[in-house]
């Protein structure tokens, strides 16, 4: 039935599998516990096709808080509670504050020369201090108020009509589209149907940086492009690249500096030509200097970072306030008292709103805005006894240690805004039980501006109306079931029908 001598190429390549196998078993025993692994492919099978963010949790109860897999010729470090990250995080910050290379950033994100997937080191540090002073500062932030409060009134516009024709309303799609608009008029200057090419190869790019792509794994098999990703992904680098050219081209042509020397606020593409040929750091007249390729790079990561997860974390605090009417309605309340029935929210409103607060933090406790972060060494280090060699991937399950129950009680798994009433966290990850936004060096920078976003367009839509589910749907069955991506969406689009609540009329904005 068998051949009682194998062809040498099989031969070759059983024999090349084994010796593989064997040296990674080798390799593994300085790495913490973890499930055995296929050869060549390792742990793969196992996360193929299911939510990686459970999976692992589930993995984690039997070989512990830190553990150790091989994604194809990856081998990596998964982190699933508090503790575990503390440890890695705290301590060892800079050891840990690099990213993992991935196709997706080498030919869309002009190979890692923005911000949030560059390697750590001088060029990512003097990048972080051009995002924070001249894009992502208090004052920089505030300067765009009327922006979003513009911006989230139009969609109230269009959400009133709807109510008054007793009409279904997407909000998974209305909120894409502010978040979407706003974002576009601070950063570019202009509105998302202005931008409408740029902006569908940006939600091609999200999509497929959250895809699984077998060459990220498996470097050799690369070549082959056996699922297309290689490809898509340089078509798509080309695309954005000529949109990005263009709107550039557009802003040099119409003298931006002149345009706005009267006073009037800049958008972020202004605030980032006026830097060109400029030392990135400005204590080193020798440091690189800011080219176009620098300000390509960080107007994507300055667009896509922005409105996806602001858009995500307000659809899964909006889903869960229609899980809980309690909750909704004691969040109206609160926005009745601080605001009024005759008056909208302004951003001014929103420090006063101390509930608003912590249902946002309850809802990115159960839905931060990316399940699993991803880190990787950057040196060998010591680690609770583990030795991490340079290179190796981290993995830390934000979805893991939002639901611990050592961190969060035995109701850890419950929507419960009130926990966070005794429970002082703050969002910049001080708190290693709390980090939607990451911790450490690496932690979000955009903060601020995210924050801000989300919680205006929370308010403002609460406020403005009251909310039931279609077709007599009760609270309970509403699908909270989630996909995986770059910031863990919804399984399926948010529905709902809204009744306006408020004493006044929306007045048009002056231009």
């Amino acid at each position: 039935m068998f051949p009682a001598i194998l062809p040498l190429p099989l031969l070759f390549l059983a024999l090349s599998l084994t010796i593989y196998f064997l040296i990674s078993k080798h390799y593994d025993r300085s790495l913490p516990p973890g499930p055995p692994a296929f050869p060549v492919l390792g742990n793969l099978p196992m996360l193929l096709g299911k939510l990686p963010h459970r999976t692992l949790q589930a993995m984690a109860r039997r070989y512990g808080s830190i553990m150790s897999l091989r994604l194809g010729q990856v081998p990596t470090v998964v982190l699933s509670n508090s503790e575990a990250v503390e440890v890695f995080l705290k301590t060892h910050d800079a050891v840990f504050a690099s990213r993992p290379k991935m196709q997706a950033t080498e030919y869309v994100v002009y190979g890692s020369k923005g911000l949030v997937f560059s390697e750590y080191g001088p060029y990512w540090r003097n990048m972080r201090r051009v995002f924070t002073s001249q894009l992502l500062s208090v004052s920089k932030v505030s300067s765009f108020t009327h922006v979003r409060e513009r911006g989230v009134k139009v969609a109230v516009k269009s959400i009133k009509r709807a109510a008054e024709r007793g009409e279904v309303m997407d909000i998974s799609e209305l909120v894409y589209h502010v978040t979407e608009d706003v974002v576009y008029r601070i950063v570019l200057g202009r509105s998302r149907n202005d931008q409408s090419d740029l902006a569908s190869l940006l939600h091609e790019a999200i999509s497929l940086a959250g895809a699984f792509n077998l060459a990220d794994y498996m470097p050799w098999l690369g070549s082959f492009d056996l699922q297309g990703y290689t490809r898509r992904l340089k078509r798509l680098g080309k695309a954005v690249d000529q949109e990005l050219e263009k709107i550039i081209a557009e802003h040099e042509k119409a003298d931006s500096g002149a345009q706005h020397a009267s006073g009037d606020h800049r958008d972020f593409i202004d605030i980032l030509l006026s830097l060109v040929n400029q030392p990135i750091d400005p204590n080193d007249e020798q440091s690189q200097v800011m080219d176009r390729t620098n300000v390509k790079a960080t107007l994507l990561d300055s667009i896509a970072g922005s409105f996806e997860t602001s858009a995500t974390v307000v659809i899964w605090v909006l889903s869960e306030l229609l899980k809980h009417p309690r909750v909704m309605r004691k969040l109206q309340d609160e926005l009745t008292n601080v605001v009024g029935l005759n008056k909208f929210v302004q951003e001014t409103h929103l420090a006063n709103l101390t509930y608003l607060d912590i249902v946002i933090k309850e809802s990115l406790r159960l839905h931060p805005p990316g399940a699993i972060v991803t880190r990787a060494s950057t040196k060998d280090a010591i680690v609770n006894g583990y030795r991490i060699k340079k290179n190796i991937m981290i993995l830390i399950n934000l979805w893991a240690i939002g639901r611990d129950p050592k961190a969060w009680s035995d109701n850890a798994g419950e929507y419960y805004p009130e926990r966070f009433i005794a429970n002082n966290c703050d969002y910049r990850g001080y708190n290693f039980h709390f980090i939607p936004f990451g911790a450490g060096s690496r932690g979000c920078p955009g903060i601020h501006l995210g924050l801000t976003m989300v919680k205006l367009v929370v308010a403002q839509f609460v406020h403005c109306f009251n909310w039931e589910l279609p077709s007599n749907m009760a609270p309970d069955d509403l699908d909270m079931s989630e996909k995986f991506g770059l910031s863990q969406p919804r399984a399926k689009n948010l529905l709902a029908v809204p009744t306006y609540r408020l004493t006044c009329e929306i007045q048009e904005d002056k231009p």
